[in-house]
């Protein structure tokens, strides 16, 4: 199937699992079709001059929602890059922003672009390009339109995006928040790069603490998984997972076939293997599979694709084994797909709330630039001295010395990235505790894709109404 139709096909896949949690709770059609309207998609052909000649790229902007100001969204570089992709993904952070409570509008940016055929000075030359043409035509502005990083983009572009931004607007004292994402050191938040593969260890452990409803106080510790994709939220997702939960990572697929280790494999090893080679063949003592899709199909605890849309179709759904899916990626199990899983008993945790992470530090991350001040300023120094009171209060009262551990614990103030980090854990929970509301409170509703998007369009919706 050609790249287009694929995206088409995501996109319609989108609209039709918004109109099914719309009938689940009772939605009109009228207000379920002005929710999945795109508001506004700005294409853009601008020349650079590379190599000594000049050449035309293209890119687009989608806001699909600007129910809440900023619209936010990622920029992608890739040459897979169209307008339908862009819409669909769009639509999905609308969704993904309203579930975890976060007051954005939904965006998407992408260029059509293969960024390894560039050099480093001639990709700063495109993206600034890119960025100054949004930002003339008020798609780049910390109030209206907030890009960030996606596939093929990184802080240090979006730290080129803000530079442009400046450049055009230099009296406008928040111009560090028009772009998320920039490097720590300017202006950036600790925390922001592993957000999505953070929240995708938060999503699971959610999930794990509240199987069907009941508390469980299950673990995740050797539970085995199979990771398809080890960039930026695949990597971060299983290391956090191997780590500190203490999973085995069994299987990793990349493009060029997966490497299989039932004993658990080295995600840190195997990462450095790739940024080496380019790929997971001929890493040492493992199997090899070559063609990479097919060990979707293997057995594992916990399968969790973070590549590419529509990886899960009706074609692979009925050989998938694994009891539990969870979708780091955007949109990696069709529509189609979604149904016959469902019917085998197969658990989904859907995109948009596991892939959430992102925009949710994001928006830390843009409340800080407006602020103007980091998190923990104020009360980081009082949390301590706090600490040393309670402290001095215990030993007191017992007479005895406190042990060491407990020592550091009570008297540590939160550093930002604490923070970060619990703002996050709190958004994930919060967001999970919602979809299960929901599937408690209407019939309907027996899964998290259907709980996640009843909960998102029931908020959107409250913003718009009923043509009379």
């Amino acid at each position: 199937m050609a790249k287009e139709s694929t995206n088409h096909f995501f996109r319609q896949n989108v609209e039709r699992m918004v109109d099914k949690a719309g009938e689940a709770i009772g939605i009109s059609l009228n207000v379920s079709r002005l929710i999945k309207q795109t508001n506004s998609v700005l294409q853009l052909k601008f020349p650079v001059l590379i190599r000594r000649e000049v050449r035309i790229f293209c890119g687009w902007w989608a806001v699909h929602s600007t129910h809440m100001l900023p619209a936010k969204g990622g920029i992608r570089f890739s040459v897979h890059v169209n307008q339908d992709e862009i819409e669909a993904l769009s639509s999905l952070m609308s969704y993904k922003c309203a579930l975890v409570d976060v007051p954005f509008g939904g965006a998407k940016g992408g260029l059509l672009i293969d960024p390894k055929e560039y050099t480093r000075d001639e990709l700063w030359s495109i993206t600034q390009k890119f960025a100054q043409e949004l930002a003339r035509k008020g798609f780049l502005n910390p109030a209206t339109n907030v890009p960030a990083p996606d596939m093929g983009t990184s802080s240090r572009e979006m730290n080129w995006i803000a530079g442009a931004y400046k450049d055009i607007f230099p009296e406008d004292v928040n111009h560090r928040a028009c772009v998320t994402g920039k490097p720590v050191n300017n202006h950036g938040i600790p925390g922001r790069i592993e957000a999505t593969g953070r929240g995708v260890q938060y999503a699971l452990q959610s999930y794990f603490r509240c199987i069907d409803g009941t508390a469980t106080g299950q673990s995740l510790a050797g539970k085995r998984v199979i990771i398809q994709g080890l960039g930026n939220v695949g990597y971060h997702a299983a290391k956090f997972l191997e780590g500190e939960d203490k999973v085995r990572v069994t299987a990793i697929i990349q493009r060029d076939g997966a490497i299989i280790d039932e004993k658990g494999l080295p995600v840190n090893e195997v990462k450095k293997f790739i940024a080496k080679t380019g790929g997971v063949k001929d890493f040492p003592g493992v199997e090899f599979v070559e063609d990479g899709k097919s060990v979707l199909e293997r057995d594992c605890d916990i399968l969790i694709p973070a590549a590419l849309e529509s990886q899960i179709d009706k074609e692979n759904a009925e050989r998938i084994k694994a009891p539990l899916i969870v979708e780091a990626a955007n949109g990696p199990v069709t529509y189609e797909a979604d149904e016959i899983l469902k019917k085998r008993g197969i658990t989904i945790l859907p995109d948009i709330f596991v892939n959430s992470g992102g925009v949710v530090v994001s928006y830390f991350e843009w409340t800080h630039n407006l602020s103007h001040m980091r998190f923990g300023r104020m009360q980081r120094r009082y949390d301590e001295t706090r600490g040393r009171d309670i402290l001095t209060a215990l030993e007191s009262l017992t007479e005895k010395r406190v042990p060491d551990w407990i020592r550091s614990e009570l008297t540590h103030g939160a550093d930002e990235i604490d923070l970060v980090r619990s703002g996050l854990d709190d958004s994930i929970r919060n967001a999970f505790d919602s979809m299960r509301e929901m599937m408690e409170k209407y019939e309907k509703i027996t899964d998290y894709r259907t709980a996640a998007f009843a909960v998102a369009i029931s908020k959107i919706a409250r913003y718009h109404y009923e043509p009379s």
